[in-house]
């Protein structure tokens, strides 16, 4: 790794260009993102949440968890990120790869059900509901009446998972 440790720098958003050795983290967005560490130069962007990366401070020290793998980039790179230190993880194969990937999408189809669940309009309520098995005031899966949340969410699901 080129880089061998980055410095946290608390941030509303991201700025462009990002900078070396500079992990910016957006508690407000639930975001993180730094240029790789290998030093290809490639951003490297993590969203936080339960399902995702899950950001851990300790005073100036912080951690990200799972390690982060660049499998879409050219370099391959896999390291984690602990207590400020870069450490070098890994290789894996393509059906890791893989498998992590369906793992990681099955993780996140569950936490997305799981909030959507918990948001959905109690029985007998006039709200509409986004769930077609519950009938009347249903959404169709047109992108004309599908919630623009949904729709914002498939966005990011393709361009995260390609699908």
């Amino acid at each position: 790794m080129k880089i061998s440790t980055l410095r946290p720098e608390f941030v509303v958003s991201v700025p462009e260009p990002l900078t070396d050795g500079v992990l910016y983290i957006s508690e407000r967005y639930r975001i993180c993102s730094h240029k790789c560490c290998c030093g290809c130069g490639e951003e490297v962007v993590t969203p936080l949440s339960p399902a995702e990366w899950q950001l851990t401070r300790e005073g100036d020290l912080v951690s990200l968890w799972p390690s982060i793998g660049n499998w879409d980039y050219a370099c391959q790179s896999h390291y984690i990120i602990r207590r400020n230190e870069v450490i070098p993880s890994f290789s894996m194969t393509s059906r890791q790869i893989d498998r992590v990937r369906q793992r990681d999408a099955a993780d996140l189809a569950r936490m997305v059900a799981a909030r959507n669940h918990s948001k959905a309009p109690l029985p007998g309520s006039d709200e509409p509901s986004l769930d077609p098995s519950r009938g009347p005031g249903q959404h169709s899966d047109s992108d004309a009446t599908r919630p623009r949340q949904e729709r914002l969410l498939d966005a990011i699901w393709r361009a995260l998972f390609g699908r």
